[in-house]
């Protein structure tokens, strides 16, 4: 082998080591990004799928898919609206505790709607949320997984669900949506005056909630 040769080759090798460097930095930069983005989420996630760049591709997957959607906060009138509805649902825990955490379980999924969280099962609702409300949506897991065996917990895992389910709801309708328009003024008042078009308020006053 030739002196040619054998420099040839060591450049090679280094060339590899070097890359196979960059890959492992790249790959460890990726999880602690992931790790601070998802917190305990990263950890289950890895659990669940079994191997840590499934999970990681996993999340990504969410994260990419949720930036897509069309996440908007309440109006103000539909937010009293689930109001509402939060404080009869927690009346109702009195007489019928099983019903209460059933009805919250779907009001929550109301609200998500609302917002522009799409209507799929469970299990992607909670990985949406987990994107950007990493620490509600432990709660919401929490909770749903108490309002699966409903028939079958006591009263106070039921309340706890319940209370799970609360810091979800207060999270989801504690952003109000602007409904005034650049100038200041809201829609109904710049329809009153009937002057040349606006532009629009963020929201309409009028959206209705899901099922109205």
């Amino acid at each position: 082998m030739s002196g040619q040769e054998i420099t040839l080759a060591v450049v090679i090798a280094a060339a590899v080591v070097i890359l196979l460097l960059v890959w492992l930095f790249m790959r460890q930069r990726r999880t602690q990004a992931l790790r601070d983005a998802f917190g305990e989420e990263y950890d289950r996630t890895v659990e669940a799928r079994g191997k840590r760049s499934a999970a990681e591709d996993d999340l990504i997957e969410r994260r990419e898919r949720v930036a897509k959607l069309q996440i908007r906060p309440l109006t103000a009138s539909e937010r009293d609206g689930y109001a509402n509805d939060w404080n009869e649902t927690k009346a109702l825990f009195v007489d019928s505790p099983v019903e209460a955490v059933s009805r919250a379980d779907r009001l929550l999924t109301d609200v998500m709607n609302a917002r522009g969280y799409p209507m799929g099962d469970f299990e992607n609702r909670h990985a949406d949320l987990t994107v950007d409300h990493g620490e509600v949506a432990k709660h919401y897991f929490a909770g749903h997984e108490i309002a699966a065996r409903s028939s079958d917990a006591t009263t106070e895992e039921l309340r706890r669900a319940i209370n799970h389910y609360e810091a979800l709801f207060a999270d989801m309708t504690s952003e109000i949506a602007d409904e005034t328009g650049a100038s200041g003024e809201s829609e109904i008042d710049a329809a009153d005056r009937r002057e040349a078009p606006t532009k629009p308020a963020a929201f309409s006053t009028t959206t209705r909630r899901p099922g109205d």
